[in-house]
């Protein structure tokens, strides 16, 4: 039987690998870059843009909203998504904060 360790570390480390699993597939990046690019919400466009299935982009999409990196509404039968930029932004910053703080632990000679 499996244990689930995740509670054996800090809330900072389980955002981080959180925020990396929301960005770790292609399609997710291609998602937020097309949004970025068309600045304004996007209604059943992303589906032309993505070589993949419907079903498959609606799986991406939901994968972003779970991490509040999108944002989206259901009008009718088509969704509109939007980059909710101030979510993106803090998660964004927080990365940054860890980049740097693991550049500050950089040994001055290879270690290997």
């Amino acid at each position: 039987m499996a244990v689930n360790k995740k509670n054996e570390f800090s809330a900072e480390e389980l955002f981080l690998s959180e925020s990396a699993r929301a960005l770790a597939h292609p399609a997710r990046v291609a998602i937020l870059k097309t949004l970025a690019e068309k600045q304004s919400c996007i209604c059943g466009e992303i589906v032309e843009v993505l070589p993949l299935a419907q079903a498959t982009v609606s799986q991406h999409l939901k994968e972003l909203k779970n991490a509040g990196l999108i944002t989206g509404e259901i009008e009718g039968v088509r969704s509109c998504y939007c980059i909710h930029w101030e979510n993106l932004e803090a998660m964004l910053a927080r990365v940054e904060q860890f980049a740097a703080a693991l550049r500050a632990l950089k040994p001055a000679e290879k270690c290997c």
